[in-house]
């Protein structure tokens, strides 16, 4: 296209890592600006996420609503969850979630959209998948635990999310990029035009 974010690195400095949690870390930078100045940039250090915008045959979306502690919000989210392993193939990542939180399977996998949630305090990179021909999975439903124990899942027209988002009633990041994501390339291109799920992901590069 020629309009397209680049890679790009400052130079750093020092670095420290003040934090280290269960699955992310804060770091604090160094970087040398363009006037040559050197200011701090304290940022979460995040895995990545991948997330799933689950479209069944009747155009309803696979939604589920989960309590946010920081936030003191339920939301209304697709299914998504971080990248365990290291170089973990994202698709792979992302059938695991569908299975795991909606006990559901998918045939058909495209890539919505990619994303940087936060740029200015994280680097998450989440890649949000398009599934379709929906069905569900086989054997016993995965164990939940935690706030996932509470979840509530329900199956929602697309058209209606769509308006939920543009009403400020919808706020969860992956599911607001991946219904408006949709819904434009349903008035687009089309669902054809999308990435394959397989598509290179240079934010978190993974085995095939």
């Amino acid at each position: 296209m020629g309009f397209q974010d680049t890679p790009e690195e400052w130079q750093v400095t020092a670095s420290v890592t003040p934090f280290t949690g269960n699955k992310t870390s804060v770091r604090t930078d160094d970087v040398v600006m363009p006037d040559g100045s050197v200011h701090s940039r304290d940022y979460q250090v995040h895995p990545g996420s991948v997330a799933v915008l689950a479209l069944d045959d009747e155009g309803r979306v696979l939604v589920l609503r989960q309590y946010r502690h920081p936030v003191r919000h339920k939301l209304w989210e697709i299914p998504a969850g971080l990248l365990d392993i290291p170089g973990e193939n994202p698709l792979h990542a992302a059938q695991r979630e569908l299975y795991e939180e909606a006990h559901v399977k998918a045939e058909d996998w495209r890539v919505l959209t990619d994303v940087y949630t936060t740029p200015g305090g994280c680097d998450e990179a989440v890649r949000i998948f398009l599934a379709r021909d929906l069905s569900e999975a086989e054997g016993e439903r995965f164990a939940v635990s935690e706030e996932e124990a509470d979840m509530e899942e329900a199956r929602v027209p697309l058209e209606d999310l769509a308006r939920g988002v543009l009403a400020g009633d919808l706020h969860n990041n992956c599911l607001v990029v991946g219904v408006l994501s949709l819904t434009a390339a349903l008035a687009g291109d089309g669902v054809d035009s999308l990435r394959p799920a397989d598509a290179p992901w240079p934010a978190r590069p993974f085995e095939a």
